[in-house]
């Protein structure tokens, strides 16, 4: 492979540069121009980097039709989010209010209940793993404590206790432990 240096100081830089890079893929870029402009071949560059022929190749010859900054990484692709930034924030504080009188009277929102709101409320249709992954994008999770319900309360759990049968209360303490 033979890449001249486009620049003067250029292998300087690449070298600074892959030193300086922490990203293994970007700092792989910079060394496989860098190595080309040295004189190896493609097979010597491959065994040293440990990369495909297609990747020494597609970068030094990036380096030589562009010089240095075509190495840098671009954006990629993909497609939009059903929901946009400024509304999934709106979704979130919606979910986070908890359950409604629309809800039906639920105490807790699973991600079926996420699907319906951003269904019925937000006018997109979400998967089940794709409700769950936009609640963890966002900060929620699934694993939660079991919900407590509205009328629950430490009055009313006593109450309850006292009201339990007989078995699921305490032994008495005169009644002697089993071996």
């Amino acid at each position: 492979m033979h890449i001249q240096e486009r620049a003067s100081g250029d292998v300087v830089e690449l070298a600074r540069r892959a030193r300086a890079q922490r990203d293994a893929e970007q700092r792989d870029r910079y060394r496989a121009a860098l190595l080309a402009t040295n004189g190896l071949e493609t097979r010597q560059i491959q065994d040293r980097l440990g990369r495909s022929r297609g990747f020494v190749q597609r970068w030094a010859y990036a380096y030589r039709d562009g010089g240095v900054g075509a190495l840098l990484a671009r954006p990629r692709g993909g497609s939009a989010p059903k929901l946009p930034p400024e509304r999934q924030k709106g979704f979130i504080e919606r979910f986070k209010a908890g359950s409604s009188e629309s809800d039906g009277g639920v105490c807790r929102l699973g991600g079926k209940d996420a699907m319906r709101i951003l269904q019925t409320e937000f006018g997109v249709e979400y998967s089940l793993a794709g409700a769950y992954e936009l609640l963890h994008r966002n900060g929620l999770s699934c694993l939660r404590p079991r919900p407590r319900h509205r009328k629950s309360g430490p009055g009313a759990q006593k109450q309850w206790v006292e009201r339990a049968p007989l078995l699921s209360r305490k032994p008495a303490k005169n009644t002697p432990k089993s071996k």
